[in-house]
């Protein structure tokens, strides 16, 4: 699958999935052979969709080398989507006042709180830890590392809220959502 099509999914899936793909990057030092071959495999080159798929993964290592993000960060992209989620969370909050998801969001403040403090993110958006919590949870199970029930516990929550976000931003960007009516 494309990873574009995950896009329209679930923006925060599709987010997860960049910051991977940018990792997986890195620590193959953006060897173009490697890379091409990790993510499309050595099948035919002349079939549509695995030329798609290489011309889609050159771009994104283009991307990031005239963004200088080389060593660290993440594509100007997505810095921009998760912008559009802060903006939707804080619109959801004080001008809908969207009882169900400001219920998520009481519910998981603390962890998010104790989550910011043991990651260093004192300064950073709601949002932004919500997803960098959902990232380690993701880098952690792909090495195979367990998770105390607690912090089980604690992701599970934040990743309602995140997935409730998520929701919304689909209806937002298909044009199903009209906060006055909702």
């Amino acid at each position: 699958m494309h990873p574009n099509n995950k896009k329209s999914e679930n923006i925060a899936e599709y987010i997860l999935l960049m910051y991977q793909i940018e990792e997986l990057i890195r620590s193959l030092s953006f060897d173009e052979y490697t890379v091409l071959s990790l993510f499309t495999g050595e099948g035919d080159t002349e079939d549509a969709k695995i030329k798609d798929l290489r011309a889609f993964y050159r771009n994104f290592m283009s991307e990031m080398k005239s963004q200088g993000i080389e060593k660290s960060g993440h594509l100007e992209e997505l810095k921009e989507i998760v912008l559009e989620l802060i903006y939707l969370h804080n619109t959801l909050i004080t001008l809908v006042n969207d009882e169900k998801y400001k219920v998520l969001c009481e519910a998981c403040h603390d962890d998010i709180q104790a989550f910011k403090v043991k990651s260093k993110l004192e300064r950073h958006h709601e949002v932004e830890v919500l997803l960098h919590a959902m990232f380690m949870k993701m880098q952690l199970k792909l090495r195979k590392q367990a998770l105390t029930p607690e912090t089980e516990e604690s992701m599970d929550k934040m990743r309602l809220q995140l997935a409730y976000l998520s929701r919304e931003y689909k209806k937002m960007k298909s044009g199903e959502w009209n906060y006055m009516q909702n």
